[in-house]
């Protein structure tokens, strides 16, 4: 018997799980007889509501895909090789051309490696033209309107947007006016000048010199069209200014002058860090004519500065714990905020309706006691009958004191 008894007790001071959570509740909540719900109330704990759940869709959504967040610091690397990727068209054959490099170190301009130059025809077939002027048109959008585009080529993951230019399909019956100068030359990290000019180049100490006593002024062509034209490796969100860029002339002896500012640039990712480098170019175009005194070498030159300070681009995402202690703090803030948002839309509400309405009984009037000649008269009509025991501090006549009565103003 004192088992089950005890047994019985132990199950009468069981309770639920939900009342047990509720107890551990650190804290402390109103009770709901104190609290008064009102219309406007509700109306700004919707409001709170939907802007909680939007300032957490916003913080989460920036968390999970961050921007980007860019920075110029000191360039310190100065052992570091510069990769140059030329794919280039010119209209003249490779039989009257040279591509060469020099820098500031006066390298042996083979040391940096050598490019191919290929036969090919200037006239692109239609799929080429096409393909072209598409590269062409989207890399000068890029060029004027890269701020719109920006998060998005960097978080695209394509170091192009454009594929190659596809093969010719149909060969033409012509010999070949054009020569496809393409590779890649590993260069010194300082100021140098890659240039396209006519004539085979012939290597002499510290400089070299281009081979152009046979050639004839008719056979000077330098119009080009330049399909690729980069530095480093590939990256995504690099715009390259120059690729889809196409110069035609019908001036024989003519200058094209590209003067171009590398900028390093340091992408920092999840899986660490890689560089690579971007670039901006100005142009230049001069006739060369020795009688007027315009004097020069005829040719493509791009002349190439090193910058001395590097981007750093970072994604501008903070740490776990930064992130959950700064999204509690802002909806914490958000309901404060509404708390007192309410009150002063309640308050406004109030004073608005108890305008209209009029003004409200005084406190003090209800404490005011009946005149003296209204007592007498009640008096005079009660008069008591033989045989009846009248209590007057009982009847209604008696000056009897009003219960104290707090009324407060409301509407």
């Amino acid at each position: 018997m004192s088992g089950l008894t005890s047994s019985g007790g132990l199950r009468q001071r069981r309770r639920p799980v939900t009342q047990v959570i509720t107890d551990c509740d650190a804290f402390p909540k109103v009770p709901e007889t104190y609290v008064e719900q009102t219309a406007t109330g509700g109306y700004v704990s919707i409001i709170t509501f939907l802007l909680v759940i939007w300032m957490l869709y916003s913080e989460f959504n920036y968390f999970v895909f961050p921007g980007y967040k860019f920075r110029f610091v000191p360039d310190a690397d100065f052992t570091a090789k510069l990769k140059l990727n030329v794919d280039m068209t010119v209209a003249m054959p490779c039989d009257l051309i040279g591509a060469d490099i020099l820098d500031k170190t006066g390298q042996n301009a083979f040391s940096f490696g050598r490019l191919r130059e290929e036969p090919a025809w200037w006239e692109l077939d239609t799929n080429q033209r096409k393909h072209f002027d598409e590269v062409q048109r989207m890399n000068q959008y890029l060029r004027e309107e890269y701020h719109q585009l920006q998060d998005y080529l960097w978080g695209s993951g394509y170091g192009r947007l454009y594929a190659d230019m596809p093969a010719r399909r149909v060969e033409p019956a012509v010999a070949h006016d054009a020569c496809r100068v393409h590779g890649v030359l590993t260069l010194n990290k300082v100021a140098g000048n890659f240039h396209v000019t006519a004539g085979k180049v012939l290597p002499i100490m510290g400089a070299h010199a281009h081979m152009t006593g046979f050639m004839e002024k008719a056979d000077y062509n330098f119009t080009h069209r330049i399909e690729k034209l980069s530095f480093g490796d590939k990256h995504a969100g690099i715009i390259q200014p120059l690729e889809g860029d196409e110069k035609i002339t019908d001036i024989n002896l003519l200058s094209f002058q590209y003067f171009i500012e590398v900028v390093p640039t340091e992408v920092w990712g999840l899986t660490g860090r890689s560089t690579t480098y971007q670039y901006s170019v100005k142009e230049h175009t001069r006739p060369i004519n020795h009688e007027s005194g315009s004097h020069g070498t005829p040719g493509i030159y791009f002349k190439y500065d090193l910058s001395a300070l590097k981007v750093e681009v970072t994604k501008d995402r903070e740490g776990l714990l930064q992130f959950l202690v700064r999204l509690c703090a802002s909806v914490g803030g958000l309901v404060s905020t509404s708390y007192i948002v309410c009150g002063l839309a309640k308050q406004l509400v109030e004073a608005i309706c108890c305008q209209r309405s009029g003004p409200s009984p005084d406190k003090a009037s209800l404490h005011t006691p009946a005149p003296a000649s209204a007592s007498h008269s009640l008096l005079s009509h009660s008069a008591p009958q033989p045989g009846v025991r009248t209590n007057l501090l009982a009847s209604p006549a008696s000056p009897q004191q009003p219960p104290n009565i707090e009324l407060t103003k409301s509407c």
